[in-house]
């Protein structure tokens, strides 16, 4: 019994948040809440009128509030209150992992994006969840056959609802954003057409070069090392490396990565984290935050007395939603009254607004 809970719960728990809809992967995931599938994808790899693939060249928008943010991770750590992240730029709100999302939820106030990423056939890291662009563009194939200029090209908002986030089956009217990338239809103001587009690490760090990280390098073996070498060289020359969490669900990649950037934080992988909640077996040094799901299956994965012995250990616990349902702000609300010390949600705003109201209730 022993051996298959352990074997259980290291199904359940995951190092970083991830999409609410199925990828091609083999990792652990949220589950699917997008609707049937009923309607095949486009078969183009790419409009046929791409649009430039350059960097976005617009400012961040004009009615982003005036935020002061945690300059390293030991400063957001120990800002004394429960911080939020905008998981995949809040994907059950706007088209997932875009510029457009990640800019709306910075506007929202929260304290840290948090993204997903991986490299094209021709070396450059994008900021993209799936291992395929066939999920949520109107392009097919993988990430790892296709050149940055033929994925900068798609319509990264292509399938994106306020419903379910990317379904295949709903009036065209509700593809809110649709066509916007292709030229097709005028971007919101202080957006341009390149900010539905997927884009590259380097383009969200330079339109958003203050704000904390927490960035999930997707995969493992080769890939995944390959992508960490060029995260670790941008975090760099970006200078954003006191300023970002790295994680995987892959322990060998945590390591791999703690290995070449040790001046940067990690999140524990998956087998670390087992042991954490299993055993109580402390994570390495440099690991000390727990990002975790609720629960799966009916199995309670968070429990007072987890969030108790995390807290007592010095290990905040980031809470990522696996589950719709618990995407809102009652919710939220709740996962704050448990000792949660980070909200990585999908609907950024109402976390900034449940974060406020705890805030204010215990001064």
């Amino acid at each position: 019994m022993r051996r298959l809970a352990a074997f259980t719960c290291s199904l359940l728990l995951v190092t970083a948040a991830c999409s609410d809809d199925a990828d091609t992967s083999t990792e652990p995931d949220r589950p699917t809440e997008a609707a049937p599938d009923t309607t095949a994808a486009p078969t183009t790899a790419a409009p046929t009128t791409p649009p430039t693939t350059a960097a976005p060249t617009t400012a961040p928008p004009t009615t982003e509030p005036p935020v002061q943010y945690a300059a390293t991770i030991d400063e957001l750590l120990t800002l004394g209150r429960p911080i939020v992240l905008a998981h995949t730029a809040g994907e059950d709100e706007f088209p997932a992992s875009s510029l457009f999302a990640f800019g709306e939820s910075v506007k929202a106030g929260v304290d840290m994006l948090d993204m997903n990423v991986l490299l094209t056939n021709d070396g450059v890291l994008i900021v993209q969840h799936d291992d395929t662009v066939d999920r949520v563009t109107n392009g097919t194939g993988a990430v790892a056959d296709l050149t940055y200029a033929e994925i900068a090209a798609l319509d990264n908002a292509y399938w994106f609802t306020a419903a379910c986030g990317a379904c295949r089956d709903q009036p065209d009217g509700d593809y809110l954003y649709r066509g916007i990338r292709t030229g097709d239809v005028p971007p919101p103001a202080g957006y341009t057409a390149d900010d539905f587009a997927i884009p590259t690490f380097r383009q969200l760090v330079e339109r958003f070069p203050d704000i904390p990280l927490n960035v999930e390098i997707k995969g493992s073996g080769a890939p995944a090392m390959a992508a960490a070498d060029v995260l670790a060289a941008e975090l760099i020359e970006l200078d954003r490396s006191a300023a970002t969490v790295v994680a995987s669900f892959d322990d060998a990649i945590v390591d791999y990565f703690h290995q070449i950037a040790p001046e940067v934080e990690v999140s524990a992988g998956l087998n670390v984290l087992t042991a954490y909640v299993l055993e109580g077996t402390p994570p390495p040094a440099g690991m000390r935050i727990l990002q975790l799901p609720p629960e799966f299956s009916g199995l309670q994965v968070i429990t007072p007395e987890l969030v108790a012995r995390a807290t007592a250990d010095g290990f905040p616990i980031w809470v990522w939603p696996n589950d719709r349902d618990l995407e809102n702000l009652d919710a939220y609300r709740d996962f704050l009254e448990q000792g949660i010390a980070g909200l990585n949600i999908n609907f950024p705003a109402q976390g900034v607004q449940a974060v406020q109201e705890f805030v204010a209730a215990t001064e």
